[in-house]
């Protein structure tokens, strides 16, 4: 359990040859790929990033650090390619006294990279795409010259830290915060997404007034503060929260309002730490806890789990329930391990994958909306990690790449070959999430700030059609 917030990002070892200003002969040794955790920094080393390895790359801040936020669902298309591209997010702060916290709208536009095509399942997706090959306009950087990105925020007050914040898919609009006060509250945020939406996108918002915003519900039920929430993504407005306290609560849509089920559902010995919906089963969903436990519960069954496993040998940290492939969820545990698992083997053997890249907790993980076989990860050691779980270990393909790359990097040894990418650079991540109409966009929080990005490696696949 870690919360507190008080590159290839490939990242290369770099040799310093001289000091600046003087010029040596003597040759610099090849680059080498840093790994977090492993390699030490040598005199005369510094790291340097691979721009090569984006399609785009952006940092940004909200003004305090971030523990949680969510992208907003927007207008602009369901699933968008074309560069330039726009989005929009909510997020809550942690700042430094619990008045002058806020919940940050904002809006990026105007982000141009290279661009990448989405790769037909078969027919006509024979030919190989040059990843490098773009327009001299796609490949200007994002953050310089005309190309670059414009945010615009817009803030509400939020008394105390905001532990997590979600976005209602039917109602963008409609989000939901936990505060570290112990209440959990519904926003209505129509007239300030409505503003950020209708602003010129090349005119930057000065304004740093924070605003007062409109509460449809604020719920003080819970005895402790929490970080679980989630809305349902099949009944429109249904939400669970769960709380420090092992207790978690349905929430019922009631006309303007809501209903919450004053007893609580009870299956955990500790805090619980996520939720997640079933993107199938309307009554069901999923918990995990710190007692290092997966619970499964069935709402019309009661208020106790219908199935419960233990998962981790630590605490759960995090879930996410594959709505590709809705058999599929994911957990991340303390220990910096995370694992899959199949819910039709949930009374035997459910475990499929377990990994131990990670030294440090795992804080966030999601399942890609485009791809059901690629998953997200982020860690406390400061590491974003793509995963392609369809892929295995070819060691013919492998000592063919190693012998071609070995003049150029010397690269980390035994790497699972499910690993897609590594991205580096951010301090203390929090929080990740795929842009769901954004094929290939990720979106981080650290404690440094936001990034965006959109690895050059990871591709979207759409099914072949016939006519």
């Amino acid at each position: 359990m870690v919360r507190s917030l008080k590159n290839p990002k490939k990242l290369k070892r770099k040799n310093k040859s001289s000091k600046k200003g003087e010029s040596s002969s003597v040759p610099s040794a090849p680059a080498k790929v840093w790994r977090p955790g492993v390699d030490q920094l040598e005199e005369g080393e510094e790291l340097q990033c691979d721009p090569s390895a984006y399609n785009y790359l952006h940092a940004f801040s909200i003004g305090w650090p971030c523990l949680s936020f969510d992208v907003v669902h927007d207008s602009l298309g369901l699933i968008r390619t074309e560069f330039p591209h726009t989005l929009y997010g909510v997020a809550g702060t942690q700042a430094e006294q619990a008045s002058w916290n806020y919940i940050a709208l904002f809006k990026l536009s105007n982000v141009s990279g290279k661009k990448r095509e989405l790769m037909p399942v078969a027919g006509d997706g024979d030919e190989e795409m040059d990843s490098d090959s773009s327009s001299d306009e796609d490949e200007e950087d994002g953050d310089g010259g005309d190309k670059q990105p414009v945010l615009q925020l817009h803030k509400v007050a939020h008394q105390g830290c905001v532990n997590r914040i979600r976005s209602m898919a039917q109602k963008p609009h409609i989000c939901a915060t936990w505060a570290d006060t112990g209440h959990v509250q519904v926003w209505d945020f129509t007239s300030a997404l409505n503003s950020l939406a209708e602003s010129e996108a090349d005119v930057r918002t000065g304004d740093n007034s924070i605003h007062l915003g409109s509460t449809l519900m604020k719920f003080g039920g819970h005895k402790n503060e929490g970080y679980a929430i989630d809305w349902s993504p099949i009944v429109p407005g249904r939400l669970v929260s769960g709380d420090c306290n092992s207790c978690i609560h349905l929430w019922e849509p009631s006309l303007e309002t809501w209903k919450v089920n004053t007893t609580p559902f009870v299956g955990h010995d500790a805090s619980v730490e996520d939720l997640q919906w079933s993107p199938t089963e309307a009554d069901v969903f999923a918990s995990c806890s710190v007692d290092g436990k997966i619970a499964i519960w069935d709402s019309r069954l009661g208020n106790k789990p219908a199935l419960s496993i233990k998962a981790h040998n630590t605490d759960v940290n995090v879930i996410s329930w594959n709505r590709l492939a809705s058999c599929m969820i994911a957990s991340g545990s303390d220990d910096g391990t995370f694992s899959i698992r199949d819910l039709r083997l949930i009374k035997g053997e459910s475990l499929v994958a377990h990994f131990e890249y990670h030294k440090l907790p795992i804080t966030s993980i999601e399942w890609s909306p485009h791809e059901a076989s690629t998953i997200a990860v982020s860690s406390a050691d400061n590491q974003l990690t793509i995963w392609d779980l369809s892929l295995e270990r070819d060691e013919e393909e492998e000592a063919e790449f190693k012998a071609k790359m070995k003049e150029q990097v010397n690269a980390p040894e035994d790497l699972p070959p499910q690993l897609l990418f590594v991205h580096q650079g951010q301090k203390d991540l929090k929080e990740l999430h795929w842009h769901k109409q954004i094929p290939g966009m990720l979106i981080s929080t650290a404690a440094d700030g936001f990034n965006v990005l959109m690895p050059s490696n990871v591709e979207t696949t759409l099914p072949s059609t016939t006519s």
